[in-house]
């Protein structure tokens, strides 16, 4: 009781901050301090400071942190391209196939044996080119068989004329009959009625002659041999001897969205003619230009499309049929727009946008509209002409970062090189119907990848 109230007293005695806390037991009932645990605690966080001194200055004399410091201080290396002003159309796009105007299967409408063939495989032929050669002796005999029946019923009806004369005059004295008369009146119409039918058949000799001489019904391209010399063929087989294909002209028919059939109906209300351009698998390689040809009749209700024809001239035979062709439809142009290189255009969850090349050293993020693309060029709002935009090096760029212009292969800076590669026609590379395209997109950062 002594002790306690002793304890007591000083406890009172003491300020609340000066008093020391009760001891800890621990788990084998020794007491412990509080101060132990702190004393703990400040050596580990030395020993971590000094760590952390130790890697930092180990850091600093590391060549590849030394490396990857000083790139990241570099310029940005770049290609830059000049935004200008000009025109750019608003094109269609759609695959087709090369379909030939004509398409010839020549079949054989005699029979007989095959004595000559006079063309080459793949030749191109004119039209009444002779083609294949059948034996034409049998028709030439028929011919002469049916010459010689017809004179001779000539004869006949020039005698029953005759007789019909001498008849007359008879009757004009009333020598004879009447009857008599009149019934060698009609023995000469039945002669006449020989003698238009020997015409006939003779007329049809004379086509059944002509048949085994094959000449090319159009003009065109002869395909691969399908009969020799010695074959034998029959009349009015559908057993095909040569197929000839027209190249010049050729035409293309390709389907579009019957949402788009509004955009070129207005246009052929106008009276225009639409530019149908034909581009390779590729879509980069223009093949041919022509105009389109007409519209289907209807739009097929199980894909919501609408059959187009164009027609080409196809004087280099850069089109063959059966191709499939990238078809770029040219509905309407745009003029006086900016315009600047597709890749240029990047895109972030704000949107579309470009880096701007402020006096060739320092790159600046802008936000743009896209619009029409050609897929060279892209029309956009929110870049004047004659500024700068960088067109690759997205990977490193940043808005604000410095950046060096890479110099062309052939001298001179990328900015002025790019401006003068393509000029906006409208119909350059490949096909490719866009409002507000571009390139692919990167995060708010800048950075795409």
């Amino acid at each position: 009781m002594t002790e306690q109230r002793v304890i007591e007293r000083r406890t009172a005695e003491q300020p609340p901050d000066l008093v020391e806390p009760e001891f800890e037991r621990d788990v084998n009932g020794n007491s412990t301090s509080p101060k132990k645990h702190r004393w703990i605690w400040v050596l580990v966080a030395v020993v971590l400071l000094l760590v952390a001194l130790a890697w930092y200055e180990r850091r600093g004399t590391d060549p590849a942190a030394k490396g990857m410091m000083d790139m990241a201080s570099r310029p940005v290396l770049v290609s830059t391209a000049v935004a200008h002003q000009g025109d750019i159309g608003i094109n269609l796009n759609a695959l087709g196939a090369v379909t030939p105007v004509y398409t010839v299967t020549v079949t054989s409408r005699v029979q007989g044996e095959i004595t000559q063939v006079y063309y080459h495989e793949g030749q191109m032929v004119q039209k009444g080119d002779p083609l294949i050669e059948i034996d034409p002796r049998p028709y030439q005999a028929a011919l002469t068989q049916v010459e010689g029946q017809l004179a001779h019923d000539q004869a006949v009806l020039n005698e029953a004329k005759i007789d019909l004369d001498r008849y007359k005059q008879a009757l004009d004295r009333n020598a004879i009959a009447k009857q008599q008369y009149e019934d060698q009146e009609q023995v000469v119409f039945q002669d006449q009625g020989t003698v238009k039918n020997d015409e006939g058949q003779l007329a049809n000799a004379k086509v059944n002659l002509v048949y085994t001489h094959i000449t090319a019904p159009i003009a065109g391209r002869v395909g691969l041999r399908l009969v020799d010399p010695g074959n034998i063929v029959q009349a009015n087989s559908t057993t095909a001897l040569v197929v000839i294909t027209q190249l010049e002209p050729i035409t293309v028919i390709f389907s579009i969205a019957e949402d788009q059939l509004s955009q070129i109906q207005q246009q052929l209300r106008k009276g225009k003619k639409l530019t149908v351009e034909a581009y390779d698998r590729d879509e980069r390689t223009k093949l041919a230009s022509g105009t389109l040809l007409t519209l289907d009749n209807v739009i097929d209700p199980t894909t919501g499309t609408l059959k187009l024809k164009a027609i080409f001239d196809n004087k280099d035979g850069a089109l063959f049929p059966s191709q499939f062709v990238n078809i770029k439809l040219l509905v309407d142009t745009q003029h006086s727009v900016t315009l600047i290189p597709s890749p240029a255009i990047q895109r972030n969850a704000q949107g579309a946008f470009v880096y701007v090349i402020k006096d060739g050293q320092t790159a600046s993020l802008r936000s743009i509209t896209p619009g029409t693309t050609d897929g060279t060029n892209t029309a956009v709002q929110g870049v004047e002409p004659q500024e700068v935009v960088a067109v690759n090096g997205f990977d490193r760029l940043l808005d604000g970062a410095k950046v060096m212009v890479r110099p062309l292969a052939g001298g001179g800076n990328g900015a002025a090189g790019q401006s003068q590669q393509q000029p906006s026609s409208g119909n350059q590379s490949a096909p490719s119907e866009t409002r507000g395209g571009g390139a692919s997109g990167s995060n708010p950062g800048g950075s795409s990848r």
